[in-house]
């Protein structure tokens, strides 16, 4: 056995992980549906107003663009005080930005997940609102 380039790999792992990075975990949109109907959990569209005008949202979702996120917090702040011990699942239209605000929130302790995309929830044929 080569313990030497098996090492080596996980050290160069490691070190490209920014400090402080906590992976994020990945819901399903019928298992995010599910823990949003028991009230165990959020669900949180990051994608910007315009996007969500154009293409509705998931049902129970709230729109909370991942600009705010980013930015000053003006109404991520809030929400994260209103909601408390549930879990944040989040999704945007491809999966990626839900990511990366789901792993953000992860290394702040505050337990959440990625939903993917819109496409993801409205494959699994869940219900999808415009949004005015």
């Amino acid at each position: 056995m080569n313990i030497i380039p098996v090492f080596f790999r996980s050290a160069v792992f490691v070190a490209a992980l920014p400090l402080g990075a906590a992976e994020a975990k990945v819901v399903s949109p019928k298992a995010a549906a599910a823990l949003v109907a028991s009230g165990k959990a959020v669900l949180v569209d990051v994608r910007e107003i315009e996007e969500c005008a154009a293409s509705g949202v998931a049902q129970p979702a709230k729109v909370l663009p991942k600009s705010d996120f980013d930015g000053d917090q003006k109404y991520w702040r809030a929400f994260l005080t209103a909601n408390k011990g549930k879990q944040v699942l989040v999704y945007c239209a491809g999966g990626r930005r839900s990511q990366a605000v789901a792993e953000a929130l992860a290394a702040e302790g505050i337990e959440s997940a990625n939903v993917g995309g819109l496409k993801d929830w409205t494959a699994a044929g869940l219900p999808v609102r415009k949004v005015e």
